[in-house]
């Protein structure tokens, strides 16, 4: 084990700060700006853990979390756990029925919330409002966060469902603080301001937040995503570091009348993480961040945000690569039961083992057996090549490939190749059943703004540049690519856009 500072997740707060240093600033989490310095969070998180163990709740207990993100919901998911408790955020985008399944999955002893979202959990379980009863809620008074074992379940992740009903994802005290003791920090002055609008319900907004308060940097929250809101916080708050999934970005990137009118020229560093990026992005993202540092992250709500770093030779990173392996974490590609060697272009099923690997899937001992090897690796379902000085590339999902003729087919790879086209903005491609060769892709295409682009420019342009089977059987343009709750392309939601009469020919 590496030696870290904390023996409980929710008191990784930085001390070397000021306590009037600024920590946080909630734009519109209840509808207005808020500003908590270091010490505010220290005592209203304390104020937290007070009042939850006032009211009978015991080590271990449970606490679901239903909001957008708000400074209420940061500060209730660090008080939970410095009482000894577990927290739960919970995705309020998901059905009634499918927060109600998580609520009573992870016997929830209690749901906090704000009003819009409360509903959603069942009233079986007690409920305490953010904004109606918080106030009466919180405990203020002195509070030692309790000493917890590095085993012992911090917070509980729940992954998406997109096959059947999300999986519980156990991550102790240890998984987290481990992944905050290897997240550099960049050679920047202190106070040094994080964008996030990622949910906190998800991995990549929740590791940035407690990455930076760790730091003690800043963090600027949005309560959800909008590119209207996005790039207005991050001119107004003079923001250095954007952090988002490529979605995000990529949405901003086609408004250009917004980002005209607000000055971005603070922003010091843009992360994208999550989901495969492209070149296409990269150079627009390039284009409207001259002085960014670019980065494309990787990580699993399994396995922690720490899995690449830089090349230990000093090698450049090649810009479509995660990295090279991180020094502390075990990576190995496997395909058809064998472990990759060298540089194999096709790659294989990316494995892991790390300091911030999860427990285990709750409640599902043979998820959690299909998901971990023999020897502590955890299969992440991802296809990753490797080149010829050890970088890492995403290639896709193991689950999302398909095949056509016998030609496996990953959707990441068609989408890359087309948005290097200057007139696509955004790809997604999907299967569809054909008698003959088993699937055929399609491609939902959102068009860069003022171009004119028809379907065949773009199946034309597809058989230019990419082997014949990859190119889209049909192609259909839409405005603007739906959002799934982690602000990722919503690939359920395309498919239920498939057209169902006639032939897709091909």
């Amino acid at each position: 084990m590496v030696t870290i500072k904390y023996d409980n997740q929710g008191d990784a707060i930085s001390r070397d700060v000021p306590a009037d240093a600024l920590a946080l600033i909630d734009d519109g989490g209840n509808g207005s700006e808020r500003r908590y310095a270091y010490g505010d969070i220290l005592r209203l998180s304390g104020a937290i853990a007070r009042g939850l163990l006032k009211r009978g709740l015991s080590r271990g207990d449970r606490v679901a979390v239903l909001s957008a993100n708000r400074a209420e919901f940061l500060l209730t998911f660090l008080g939970t756990m410095q009482a000894g408790l577990v927290s739960v955020p919970v995705n309020y985008k998901l059905p009634a029925e499918t927060v109600g399944y998580i609520v009573g999955d992870c016997d929830a002893r209690l749901v906090i919330g704000d009003d819009t979202r409360l509903p959603l959990a069942p009233d079986s379980v007690p409920k305490v409002s953010f904004d109606r009863d918080f106030g009466q809620f919180l405990d203020e008074g002195p509070f030692t966060p309790l000493a917890m074992q590095p085993e012992e379940a911090a917070m509980f992740l729940y992954t998406s469902g997109s096959t059947g009903q999300p999986k519980g994802v156990v991550l102790s005290h240890y998984s987290h603080l481990w992944a905050i003791s290897q997240r550099v920090r960049r050679p920047v002055p202190i106070g040094q301001r994080s964008l996030v609008a990622a949910p906190l319900y998800h991995m990549n907004g929740l590791a940035m937040s407690q990455t930076t308060l760790s730091h003690g940097d800043t963090i600027v929250l949005l309560p959800q995503f909008t590119t209207k809101a996005y790039v207005e916080a991050a001119a107004r708050h003079r923001v250095a570091f954007l952090t988002s999934v490529p979605t995000m970005i990529a949405m901003i990137l086609r408004e250009p009348d917004l980002l005209a009118r607000n000055d971005l020229s603070a922003v010091e560093a843009v992360r994208m993480g999550s989901a495969p990026i492209t070149q296409s992005l990269i150079d627009q993202v390039r284009k409207a961040f001259p002085k960014a540092q670019i980065s494309n992250g990787y990580g699993t709500t399994e396995a922690g945000p720490v899995v690449f770093g830089p090349h230990p030779k000093g090698i450049p990173q090649p810009e479509l690569s995660t990295g090279y392996p991180h020094p502390d974490v075990e990576l190995r590609l496997v395909r058809d039961g064998k472990e990759v060697v060298g540089n194999d272009a096709e790659g294989g099923v990316l494995e892991m083992k790390c300091g911030a690997l999860m427990t285990h899937y709750h409640k599902l001992p043979e998820a959690t057996a299909r998901a971990m090897t023999p020897d502590g690796f955890y299969r992440t379902g991802d296809v990753f090549r490797r080149d010829e000085n050890g970088f890492f590339f995403f290639v896709g999902r193991a689950d999302d490939m398909f095949v056509c003729g016998g030609e496996n087919i990953y959707p990441g790879e068609v989408e890359k190749m087309l948005e290097r086209h200057p007139a696509i903005h955004q790809a997604a491609v999907l299967p569809v059943p054909d008698e003959l060769k088993g699937h055929k892709p399609i491609a939902f295409v959102v068009r860069a703004p003022g171009a004119e682009l028809d379907e065949q420019a773009v199946k034309s342009y597809a058989l230019a540049h990419a082997p014949a089977y990859q190119h889209p059987r049909r192609v259909l343009f839409i405005s603007e690519m739906p959002l799934a709750g982690t602000n990722k392309i919503d690939k359920r939601v395309l498919a239920r856009q498939i057209p169902t009469e006639g032939e897709i020919q091909g």
